[in-house]
């Protein structure tokens, strides 16, 4: 059965005790190889032996004769040539049961560089008076050297990695690994060569059926994904592993159910990025991130560097789920400057820590400010002239917008006037508005804000300098106060899993794959531009549900479900587009951009300001006046009665 087990972070460091040895010997053995000076004593001992037998096959065994006399300082000059090369390219630092290609590459050079050396003293500086050396001597010895401490190298990694695993016996658990490529390889052979994490590689399970049958080191591929199941069962597998990212969701789902009716263990095994600076491959559950997984995304890091790099940027929002990974993301382009604005300081205080933490000399500026406030961002723009603008900060709960109508136009229609006016003052050469797909066709207040908001920076696009771009998606996975942590808390209180409705369905996508086409869409964008994220297919809210319920280790009727009705300003289904936007190809797979109809600045500038002077107002008042400037705007109290589904209740 899929178990649902504790996340581990198991190590291979190579001091770890083999529990079939006793006395401590293989971590003695691991630490006398390491040392400096026992690998400088071992080294200058293994040059002498070559050395003397280099002679031994030169003169068929006969050292001395003619030659006697030049037989030690020959040696003499040969093994002190040798251990300085080989101290200045630092192999007395080589931990030999871990040799590498690298190592060997250097092992070559060194021998190589030592051999010019001895061959120039000899011929330039000492000549044939002072030392009568034969020519074959430095050549046999050379290639002595690269045969018996490569070939040490060598055997002591294979005693390491598949010697020592033996002692290990039976207390291996048999796995499979999904992920026929340099990544796997590099993976199966750490997971084969430390017993530790009680895996016993037992080959790989390709998506690709050319690979079938073939071998990736000295790992076969035993069969296609198709056939998962008939492989693990012929070879006796307890375990399958796979590499995040390898799979899409639909594949995962398929995986899953297919585990579960094998009684098969499935583990996750983070991409190597999640892994850099880690002395440990930390193999986890499944969580619904892989469930949703699309293709990777492939950013182009180039435009995005000529974007970023050198500048200074201003993200608004910092402290919410796309803001901070925004800023995370950013890091990796190198800004001389980030400023993370939030009305939080709670979050930016807690963001500004783990930012320095992965900043490479960029400066990391945090400030407390309301985006609504016109003067405090004023001064904002004026203390630090922020080249790049992200705008993210925003109300985004539906529900409670419909009852704070004031709110969601104050923040999210006034403040994106506020940023977006300051950002074309202070000539900054980008602004991006993180916008929501629920601003098409709107049934919300918050979604008719969004719209607004969208309408405003697409009408300053058109006579400015700036160049002000909008990026549009859906739902954002895991993100505060979405769907997925509210049903894991759900299913964490015993339930019921509460859901509007059956037919309701979804677009997600993961918090850095957002932050990620957001950044694309910035470095593509020349202005005027609405971005459209591609969200892939639509989620069914209940089947989310219920997968939520499988990944907790519960049975599939061990907690209710039950269907609420929508709430106010929900609708069953999100649209990424107006019926009246053209969409149009991007050079990126993953972005398009709607033509979206434009309105003059100054009709848009007199909609916001008679929205402005109304804030106080009663709520149906303020609904009024949005649903005048948008017709598209149909709030729930004028949604057919249909789509208002009535209580009931399943158990999944």
């Amino acid at each position: 059965m899929c178990q649902s087990l504790l996340n581990e972070n198991i190590r291979f460091d190579s001091s770890h005790k083999l529990r079939s040895f006793p006395n401590n010997i293989p971590l003695f053995v691991a630490r006398l190889l390491s040392s400096h000076y026992f690998l400088f004593a071992l080294h200058t001992l293994l040059f002498l032996a070559i050395c003397y037998i280099a002679f031994g096959v030169r003169f068929d065994l006969n050292f001395y004769g003619e030659n006697k006399d030049s037989v030690l300082p020959a040696i003499i000059l040969i093994v002190g040539v040798k251990v300085a090369v080989f101290y200045i390219n630092r192999h007395f630092r080589d931990v030999w049961y871990y040799a590498t290609v690298k190592n060997l590459q250097r092992l070559l050079l060194s021998s190589l560089i030592s051999l010019l050396i001895i061959y120039t003293a000899r011929t330039l500086l000492l000549g044939r008076l002072y030392l009568p050396l034969p020519r074959s001597i430095p050549l046999i010895d050379a290639m002595l050297t690269i045969m018996i401490l490569g070939g040490l190298r060598l055997g002591l990694r294979m005693i390491h990695e598949d010697v020592r695993p033996k002692f290990y016996g039976n207390n291996l658990k048999k796995s499979l690994l999904i992920g026929a490529n340099y990544e796997g390889a590099k993976l199966a052979a750490m997971i084969r060569s430390y017993p530790e994490m009680e895996y016993d590689m037992v080959g790989f399970v390709t998506i690709h059926p050319e690979k079938v049958k073939s071998m990736i080191g000295s790992i076969p591929v035993l069969g296609h994904f198709d056939h998962v199941i008939d492989v693990a069962q012929k070879h006796h597998v307890t375990d399958i592993l796979v590499i995040s990212g390898v799979l899409t969701g639909k594949q995962m789902r398929t995986l899953i159910d297919q585990c579960q009716n094998a009684g098969l263990n499935l583990r996750v095994i983070p991409q190597i990025e999640m892994r850099l600076g880690n002395r440990h491959i930390p193999i986890r559950d499944i969580n619904i991130d892989d469930l949703l997984k699309r293709d990777p995304i492939h950013l182009d890091a180039a435009k995005i560097r000529e974007l970023v790099d050198g500048r200074r940027v201003l993200v608004t929002g910092a402290g919410g789920s796309i803001g901070s990974e925004i800023c995370r993301q950013l890091l990796r382009f190198s800004p001389a400057t980030l400023v993370t604005l939030g009305r939080g300081e709670n979050r930016i205080f807690f963001l500004e820590r783990e930012l320095k933490r992965m900043a490479r000399g960029e400066e990391i500026v945090p400030v407390i400010a309301d985006i609504t406030n016109e003067e405090r961002m004023n001064q904002v723009f004026e203390t630090y002239r922020p080249e790049v603008v992200f705008h993210a900060a925003a109300h985004k709960h539906v529900p409670l917008m419909e009852t704070n109508i004031s709110e969601a136009v104050r923040n999210n229609i006034n403040g994106t006037k506020v940023v977006a006016d300051l950002s074309d003052e202070y000539d900054v050469k980008t602004f991006v508005l993180v916008s929501t797909d629920k601003a098409v066709n709107p049934t919300s207040v918050m979604g008719t804000s969004k719209h607004l908001a969208e309408r405003y920076v697409h009408a300053m696009s058109r006579g400015s300098m700036t160049q002000f771009v909008v990026t549009r998606f859906g739902n954002v996975l895991g993100s505060a106060g979405s769907v997925v942590p509210i049903f894991k808390e759900q299913i964490q209180n015993g339930g019921p899993i509460t859901i509007t409705d059956e037919r309701m369905t979804r677009f997600f996508m993961t918090i850095p794959e957002a932050a990620q086409l957001v950044l694309q869409a910035a470095a593509m964008g020349n202005g005027g531009e609405i971005f459209v994220l591609d969200m892939g297919e639509p989620v069914k809210i209940v089947e989310l549900a219920r997968d939520l319920i499988r990944l907790a280790g519960l049975p599939e009727d061990g907690i209710e479900i039950q269907f609420t009705g929508l709430r106010p300003g929900e609708k069953l289904y999100e649209e990424l587009y107006f019926e009246s936007e053209t969409t149009l190809q991007t050079p990126h797979p993953k972005l398009l951009a709607a033509q979206h109809r434009s309105f003059p600045i100054e009709e848009v500038r007199s909609q916001i300001e008679t929205l402005s002077r109304m804030c106080d107002a009663p709520n149906e008042e303020l609904r009024k006046a949005l649903k005048t400037f948008v017709p598209e705007y149909k709030p729930f109290q004028e949604l057919p009665t249909e789509t208002q589904t009535p209580r009931l209740s399943l158990q999944t």
